[in-house]
């Protein structure tokens, strides 16, 4: 559901029943402009759904939506757009909850989501939880990075490997 500004109501915008939502993780509205609205589909690693992920865009307040990248990444965990830039946008995804996979890490798209770059990647089994931004320089950016597993044939996950911490980027991302 969202907040329909006009009439000060909250709306459906998906049900699950057709919609690409399967399982919504993460989701940012454009500080600009409140109709932008990114959202991250996720397989998520607690719980037993079909692999998806990706990253879906509407323009329109969440009438229509469409799919704009990272497909694999299969759990998306936030979405940042820098308070001043809407086409800067960066994504933390955990990945495969089930298995290794590259689509792990800090994503950052130039161009509003159309296209994608990894700017952190530790390893095949470390993604990233969380992303902020300094309050006082959006080029500041913390992103949290976990390795973590959850092996399909056991009821617990595997957590904290070596490429977890807190990471810290003072140039956008670019390092």
């Amino acid at each position: 559901m969202l907040f329909n500004l006009e009439t000060g109501h909250w709306e459906k915008v998906a049900d699950g029943t057709g919609s690409p939502f399967a399982n919504l993780n993460a989701m940012s509205v454009d500080p600009g402009d409140p109709g932008t609205i990114l959202v991250g589909v996720s397989s998520g690693i607690g719980q037993i759904l079909p692999p998806t992920g990706g990253i879906y865009k509407s323009t329109d307040a969440g009438k229509t939506w469409t799919h704009v990248g990272l497909a694999d990444t299969h759990a998306i965990s936030r979405i940042r757009i820098h308070p001043t830039n809407p086409q800067l946008v960066y994504v933390s995804a955990l990945g495969h909850p089930y298995g290794p996979n590259a689509e792990r890490g800090v994503f950052r798209s130039l161009d509003g989501g159309l296209t994608w770059e990894k700017v952190l990647y530790k390893d095949e089994n470390t993604g990233a939880i969380d992303l902020e931004f300094d309050p006082d320089n959006p080029q500041i950016i913390y992103a949290d990075m976990w390795a973590s597993r959850r092996p399909p044939w056991t009821a617990g996950n595997s957590y904290n490997g070596p490429g977890s911490g807190l990471y810290k980027s003072t140039d956008g991302g670019s390092t």
